[in-house]
């Protein structure tokens, strides 16, 4: 095994890992991820006890225990590329020797599990008290193909029948597909929804969105919402899984995401008063998070 380099595994003054400013032992296996650095406090609020924290930039890591589980909560920001160093960083703090900057040769594996907002776009998936897992999700943002292993491990017969239908345009980032862990469904997604959620780089013209700028397909929508594989429909839009269910894949952890439906983009509905509707989801996650 050859020595990583400095410039490759950036380590603070302190030993800390560069962006998330953490130390190996300052987090659990079981990790949830939040955009928000608020929602990071409101799932700490839970905890029996917190043990640690730390704030960097965008990037608000609790460690605690609820109700006898050592759990981590940590936001991400919003967007793939913000998960694709969170998920790199939270893997090199368990599986990287920072004394030697050797692979360790016991691997550890993480339960990552999101909890985010989401736009629906399907009619019959309402905007109130209204959660989705992502049981698999097909990113639109390129991420895929800038690893060696990212088209080993991606959906290849649902990534190239999306691409079919879309009639894809090639200009763009070429979309792949992404599965949610087996594991992780069993045990914690029972009895919600579930389907494939849209991964776009961005909230405005990726997802369809106008403002003073015109959207170069007007029609994404529209076909997306009909699109169907295998008995699954394209459930909702969002910023961050297809890139958490890669990284995860390539590395070895567990991976899912749940998300609490707040807008719907096929009846154009919004529901900004959907803090008492996450806050039932966090406690629904949290009480089944303790049985991994």
């Amino acid at each position: 095994m050859k020595e990583i380099k400095k410039s490759e595994l950036v380590l603070g003054t302190d030993g800390s890992i560069y962006h998330l400013q953490l130390n190996p032992g300052d987090v659990s296996t079981t990790i949830l991820l939040v955009g928000d650095p608020d929602r990071a406090k409101t799932i700490a609020d839970y905890f029996d006890e917190i043990i640690f924290h730390q704030q960097n930039r965008e990037i608000n890591t609790y460690t605690g225990i609820y109700r006898n589980t050592k759990l981590t909560v940590l936001s991400t920001g919003m967007g793939t590329d913000n998960i694709e160093i969170v998920v790199n960083e939270l893997d090199a703090l368990f599986n990287i020797d920072f004394e030697t900057k050797l692979p360790k040769t016991d691997k550890t594996s993480l339960n990552l599990v999101r909890i985010g907002t989401s736009g629906a776009l399907q009619t019959d998936i309402p905007i109130k008290e209204s959660y989705v897992v992502s049981e698999l999700s097909i990113g639109i943002d390129g991420l895929a193909y800038f690893y060696d292993d990212g088209p080993n491990v991606f959906n290849r017969k649902l990534t190239d029948a999306f691409i079919s239908y879309m009639k894809w345009d090639e200009n763009l980032p070429k979309p792949y597909a992404t599965a949610a862990s087996e594991y992780l469904l069993k045990k914690i997604a029972y009895g919600l929804r579930k389907g494939i959620t849209l991964t776009a780089p961005g909230f405005y013209a990726p997802q369809g969105r106008e403002l003073r700028l015109n959207v170069k397909d007007k029609t994404i929508i529209d076909r997306a919402s009909q699109f169907s594989f295998e008995g699954h429909n394209i459930t909702n839009f969002e910023m961050e899984t297809s890139a958490l269910y890669l990284l995860s894949a390539m590395l070895g952890h567990e991976a899912m995401t749940v998300c609490d439906i707040i807008a719907n983009r096929v009846t154009n509905e919004f529901n900004p008063n959907y803090k008492s509707s996450m806050h039932k989801l966090i406690k629904l996650m949290l009480d089944r998070l303790i049985t991994l």
